[in-house]
């Protein structure tokens, strides 16, 4: 059954031009993923992990139109991430009827991720009743990469294993604390150590482990694959330890990243970072990486 959304107002009930996705109708979203497939990374990784998710999926698909194949849609869950390659009138009406499908439902995703137009076009139409955000990141140079890195690769990078979840996670927690500014298992949270687990367990998390000076290993160099399609394997979360900052270990490890994710995952690697951050662009054009769009993201 079609889920519509409706809404109450002085003339009674109207309704919203969007609709709910049954999980039979996945490849219909996927296929308007498909239109920019490294735009579109994050919500068709989310999406095509949907069915086999059943009620821990935690999220759902919204469409525009109400009726018929999508010509857009948005995934809704701890992000908001809407996919319209629509441009024109066709765009804002998308976006109009997200907007108001959000609305319905409330806010509750950490954040609105996107191609620059469409997140910030979205934001604007939720920001008279959406709370205000923390921070807006409206320029997030898209980058991708097809071939093999112009830097070598670091052969100490590989896949972290699961008895090395100790160092593991606390560099995965100083990453995410250094780029949001605030720790993620605060109040004892258990679900982005899960996170942190899974991306392991399913060979998406890369590491260069290096001994200290205790004779204790540590994460000097990490990355994970944090969405994957077919088509694209996106890395995200790459760090590095501030005692080995300076060394270029960010280039050598992405260009590892980027030879065993186009080798095992898929012909396509991509990343995303701000424009504000300077030394990280310039390391990933060294590697080879090439900007083919614009992100933006709106953070709660």
């Amino acid at each position: 059954m079609v889920r519509l959304f409706a809404r109450d107002d002085a003339h009674g009930v109207r309704a919203v031009p969007a609709r709910v996705l049954g999980r039979h109708e996945v490849a219909a979203a996927l296929a308007v993923c498909a239109v920019d497939p490294v735009t579109a990374a994050l919500a068709a990784a989310r999406v095509a992990e949907w069915p086999e998710a059943g009620a821990r999926g935690g999220g759902s698909v919204w469409a525009y139109p109400a009726s018929g194949p999508p010509t857009a849609i948005c995934w809704s869950g701890a992000n908001l991430f809407p996919v319209v390659p629509e441009t024109g009138s066709e765009r804002e009406a998308a976006l109009d009827a997200f907007a108001a499908a959000a609305r319905l439902e409330g806010r509750r995703s950490s954040s609105i991720v996107g191609d620059a137009a469409v997140a910030l076009g979205l934001w604007e139409r939720l920001a008279p009743t959406w709370p205000r955000p923390r921070e807006i990141r409206a320029c997030q140079p898209s980058m991708a990469i097809a071939r093999d890195p112009d830097v070598a690769p670091d052969p100490a990078v590989r896949r972290g294993l699961p008895e090395e979840l100790g160092a593991i996670l606390p560099a995965c927690v100083r990453m995410f604390v250094e780029e949001v500014g605030y720790s993620p298992v605060v109040g004892g949270s258990s679900a982005y150590e899960r996170r942190v687990r899974q991306l392991i367990a399913t060979g998406r998390s890369f590491v260069r482990l290096e001994r200290g000076a205790d004779g204790r290993p540590f994460v000097a160099f990490k990355a994970e694959l944090g969405a994957v399609t077919d088509q694209v394997a996106q890395i995200q979360g790459v760090w590095v330890d501030p005692v080995r900052r300076g060394h270029r270990l960010s280039e050598s490890g992405v260009a590892a990243v980027v030879v065993a994710a186009r080798r095992d995952v898929a012909p396509v690697v991509s990343l995303y970072v701000n424009d504000f951050n300077a030394p990280a662009l310039a390391a990933y054009r060294r590697v080879g990486f090439e900007q083919v769009g614009t992100l933006a993201t709106v953070l709660f």
